[in-house]
């Protein structure tokens, strides 16, 4: 067997990716949130949760927002990139039809998602994992129509599908007062709810054809800007840490548990609590000078929740983690690619494609 077929052959096995033909072509079908999100909640006009002004996306592409919560890419794109695979377009993308998605697949990710249907329930606009689903549904149906029952059913099962959503249930429901979950429940039994609601909708997924899987989890939560401002001490939030690995430890179980019962399909975890942990325990180790406040923020007013054209910059966005009080920036984002790219094996893959290269960093608003 050629050495590079077999490697490309190795490494999707991996990651549970399939390949489609001879072509070695990989669609992806991407459920998320925020953090994966490329433009649905745009589309989204009643939705609180948004990165549809400046500055978000500033350093990519042409500058101006494009739905991404940050200032550039997100972790799925760098990966994607560097394993030659294309962008999934957002569902609510309106150039996104028949022949957009059977080339390059979709994704539903949406900010303020989460994995239980009330998660988010103050940003009024949102799509919940289920709903993402059922949209997904909806594109399964889109896709018979246009190439037939037989054609469909294959171009599903050899698709590779990513779901990664959770911090939400926490950060935007578990640990806030306003949501009856904070307090119908502690923490073993929402524990309890919410990996059992993650395991019908994985079994859902299967039985509508997903055999390629991975499910990511959580990171460091707690220590985002704006679990610290709301701390006496400016510290990472332990008990969000906490309950993280809580879900990693359970989830992972979850996902292998459904690999035993699915022997047809690879189901994969993605674990990157420790290699985000590290960067922000140790940003000067990475290269980073701040690592425990945004780079978007609005003066000195915390918690900013957002960027806005009215928002200060800091002056050099490669020295940030984080983008906003929620998002990474573009390079930690690109960091902790590179660091499950090395985990996965992934390094040496793309032997007949490029990798997007990191976009220029334009200069901040102040400097022009």
């Amino acid at each position: 067997m050629n050495f590079n077929l077999a490697l490309v052959i190795i490494v999707s096995t991996i990651l549970g990716i399939g390949l489609e033909g001879c072509d070695s072509k990989v669609v992806q079908f991407i459920f998320g949130d925020s953090l994966s999100d490329v433009g649905n909640n745009m589309h989204l006009s009643r939705s609180l949760a948004q990165a549809s002004l400046p500055w978000y996306g500033i350093d990519m592409g042409n500058g101006l927002p494009n739905g991404r919560f940050t200032n550039g890419r997100t972790v799925a794109d760098i990966i994607g990139d560097n394993m030659g695979l294309p962008r999934p377009p957002a569902f609510l993308d309106p150039s996104v039809n028949e022949e957009v998605i059977l080339e390059n697949g979709v994704n539903y990710a949406s900010g303020g998602g989460g994995i239980l249907n009330e998660t988010g329930a103050y940003f009024i606009q949102r799509f919940s994992l289920d709903k993402q689903i059922e949209l997904f549904q909806g594109t399964q149906k889109l896709i018979r129509g246009k190439i037939g029952k037989r054609a469909a059913y294959k171009f599903f099962k050899e698709a590779s599908y990513v779901v990664a959503l959770g911090s939400n249930d926490f950060i935007n429901n578990y640990l806030m007062p306003v949501y009856t979950d904070s307090w119908t429940y502690n923490d073993e039994t929402f524990m309890d709810y919410l990996i059992g609601t993650l395991e019908r909708q994985l079994k859902l997924l299967h039985s509508l054809g997903a055999r390629q899987l991975v499910v990511f989890g959580l990171g460091p939560m707690g220590c985002i800007p704006l679990q610290r401002v709301l701390t006496t001490t400016g510290n990472c939030r332990e008990k969000a840490n906490k309950l993280a690995l809580t879900f990693n430890k359970a989830s992972s179980k979850l996902v292998d548990d459904l690999a035993k019962d699915f022997p047809d399909s690879s189901y994969k975890f993605g674990d990157a609590y420790d290699v985000v942990y590290d960067v922000i325990s140790s940003p000067n180790k990475y290269g980073f000078q701040n690592a425990d406040s945004p780079c978007c923020s609005f003066w000195n007013i915390r918690p900013a929740l957002t960027c806005v054209p009215a928002s200060s910059l800091c002056k050099d966005r490669s020295k940030y983690v984080f983008w906003d009080e929620y998002h990474p920036t573009d390079s930690a984002n690109e960091l902790i690619a590179n660091e499950l790219i090395k985990k996965f094996g992934l390094s040496n893959t793309n032997q007949g494609s490029v990798p997007s290269p990191a976009p220029a960093v334009a200069p901040s608003p102040d400097d022009q």
